[in-house]
């Protein structure tokens, strides 16, 4: 089975680094595709950014996922997963979706610790998507962006542990998640400095993919997520072009 694993900043750098992670949790059998955003930020640390993180989303869909199993949509944030839903005829899962579902599972409240100051409203509207507003604690941001962490991971492990603690402290969260693909690996640092469950939202993101892999996958065939009527489109890529076009 093969597993699209996409990244829809543009930093190759950090869909290796995801890769890197992924690579030793993915069971035999189980294949990774990696796809990286073709335009757009390098790293998404805003709203606009993530809009047009969201059409580089499905145009990597388009262009890599049709010989996939799965999605998995591996930057926190989630940008186009909605629509990545609607369009693919497999599982779509996203990193910030799967990681916060796990989180209220696990502890009832939980907060969400990343980087970049912007993220903080974006994050509660996100999580009130999900339906999850009342299990949510709190969102902490720290100054450097994930970008920022995952130059330096040495230097972000005092800063991110101080800011889970205060999460778990100050605003009783049960579990934390490090959310962001450039905070990938580092939960099991932090984890020990914090006294509560730390999660890598990279690496529980990829858990709930392989979950949904084990399950028949039954596509809605009418109502939000079906697929939507054929349109014609222009100004895209072949590939994108050709699919909502049916």
């Amino acid at each position: 089975m093969k597993i699209l694993v996409l990244n829809p900043n543009t930093s190759e750098d950090m869909t290796e680094l995801v890769m890197r992670v992924l690579a030793p949790l993915t069971p035999a059998g189980v294949t990774l595709k990696p796809a990286t955003g073709r335009f757009g930020a390098r790293y998404i640390s805003s709203r606009s950014a993530g809009a047009i993180a969201g059409h580089a989303a499905l145009d990597a869909y388009a262009e890599h996922g049709m010989d996939c199993d799965a999605v998995y949509l591996a930057c926190f944030g989630d940008p186009g997963l909605f629509a990545l839903k609607e369009l693919a005829g497999i599982p779509v899962l996203g990193m910030a979706e799967a990681a916060c579902r796990r989180a209220a599972a696990l502890a009832g409240r939980f907060s969400i610790v990343t980087g970049g100051e912007r993220w903080g409203p974006i994050l509660t509207e996100f999580v009130a998507s999900l339906g999850l507003a009342d299990s949510l604690a709190s969102i902490v941001t720290v100054a450097p962006t994930g970008g920022d962490i995952a130059a330096d991971p040495e230097g972000s492990i005092a800063l991110l542990a101080a800011a889970c603690r205060r999460a778990v402290e100050q605003d009783g969260a049960g579990a934390v998640i490090l959310g962001g693909a450039g905070l990938a690996g580092l939960a099991a640092r932090v984890e020990p400095l914090v006294g509560a469950p730390v999660l890598c939202s990279a690496a529980t993101g990829f858990a709930a993919v392989l979950e949904a892999l084990g399950k028949p996958y039954d596509k809605p065939e009418r109502g939000d997520l079906a697929l939507p009527a054929p349109v014609p489109g222009i100004g895209l890529s072949p590939s994108l072009a050709k699919l909502i076009s049916g």
